[in-house]
């Protein structure tokens, strides 16, 4: 029997959750006896989208049984049929797209996106806001990048669920702790960062939210800004939980790594001939549970 052969082209090597899905991948890989190959798309768009090509393109007998991808910008409509034609399934990790049913009606390959619900996200941060600042306040928010779907919507989710009295200072990074470091460096040399009484930072990413501690680390008021309560998302176990457990944050967002999941559904539905749902759902979760969410005294 043929070994299925899988790429798995993430965004970078520079954040926690792309690392925890390139572990569970190679894990599940193993348990299933498959070759893996694992790109890095570096954040940037056009090399990832020239990274999968260069995949789809080559010879016959070199060319994967599937691609697993988590989009660095957009979803790649192209690349997706143009694989789908070269007989190569298709996955998509995080992201809503509009393309999949029509690739599953014309192609006999396994077509399908997994992600968590990014909103749902947001909702849960929204609430650990609520709990950290009983009283109000102003939060520094430290978002993903413009264009983002996954950015997008956990802003939406966090700002239908956040109390009135808490105010949103909005600022983007990149996914990568020292995107908002440097985010956060220009965001102090601003008049208006002296005068805002930011009671809490929050970001959408753990790595962001310790990159923002980096940088306040550095800044002359060291020991009020180190005070403040910070919250992100991902929640992996050696990353975000742990800094909880450390006291570098305060609360963060797990979300389950699916690209493993995505190995197993694509092995199942190659050997089945059969196509799994057209987009399969995570749960996020709160860590710690927001019951047990207090404000700092």
């Amino acid at each position: 029997m043929k070994k299925l052969n899988i790429v798995l082209s993430l965004t970078t090597r520079d954040n926690d959750y792309q690392i925890e899905q390139a572990t569970a991948a190679q894990e599940a890989a193993r348990r299933l006896g498959a070759e893996l190959l694992i790109l890095d798309a570096q954040n940037d768009p056009s090399n990832q989208s020239q990274q999968i090509l260069k995949c789809v393109q080559a010879p016959v007998e070199h060319r994967p049984d599937a691609v697993i991808f988590e989009p660095v910008g957009t979803a790649l409509a192209q690349v997706a049929r143009a694989s789908a034609q070269a007989g190569i399934g298709w996955v998509v990790l995080n992201r809503e797209v509009d393309y999949l049913s029509d690739l599953r009606r014309s192609f006999q390959v396994p077509s399908f996106a997994i992600s968590t619900n990014h909103e749902d996200v947001g909702r849960i941060q929204g609430r650990q806001m609520a709990a950290l600042l009983p009283q109000g306040g102003t939060a520094l928010y430290i978002q993903g990048p413009s264009g983002s779907d996954a950015a997008q919507q956990r802003t939406n989710g966090m700002m239908e669920t956040k109390p009135a009295n808490i105010q949103i200072r909005a600022m983007k990074a990149q996914w990568t702790e020292q995107s908002a470091t440097q985010a956060v460096n220009s965001w102090l040399r601003l008049a208006i960062a002296k005068d805002l009484g930011i009671g809490l930072v929050a970001a959408q990413d753990d790595s962001m939210a310790l990159g923002a501690r980096k940088a306040f680390e550095e800044h002359s008021n060291r020991d009020n800004w180190l005070s403040l309560p910070y919250i992100g998302c991902d929640g992996m176990p050696n990353t975000g939980q742990a800094w909880v457990r450390r006291g570098l944050l305060a609360a963060t967002v797990v979300i389950p790594p699916n690209a493993g999941q995505a190995i197993e559904m694509l092995a199942k539905a190659i050997d089945l001939k059969s196509q799994p749902l057209e987009r399969s759902f995570t749960t996020p979760t709160s860590y710690p549970p927001l019951g047990a969410l207090m404000p700092k005294r």
